[in-house]
């Protein structure tokens, strides 16, 4: 029963309509020269998949993460957003 208060599913969904957005902005506005540094970034994770081959299924594992500063910013706002809610 919902006793009011914020829902934490909430959060997770802004937190990660903000690093979608973030990221697009960062990428579409990392080509125009003054906001190139909106798109600067690192990237994490698994380079190449990780394959488990057991004959008759084969599984490929990978995951891959780019933080962006666009994307960090989009998380901000999120939170922020959250927490005027």
């Amino acid at each position: 029963m919902y006793k009011g208060g914020k829902n934490g599913w909430v959060l997770v969904l802004l937190v990660l309509a903000g690093v979608v957005l973030g990221g697009f902005l960062g990428e579409t506005l990392g080509t125009i020269s003054f906001l190139s540094w909106l798109g600067y970034g690192k990237q994490f994770g698994l380079t190449s998949p990780l394959v488990l081959d057991m004959g008759v299924l084969i599984l490929n594992f990978g995951l891959t993460i780019k933080f962006t500063i666009a994307g960090i910013i989009g998380i901000i706002l999120a939170v922020v957003i959250y927490r005027k809610m």
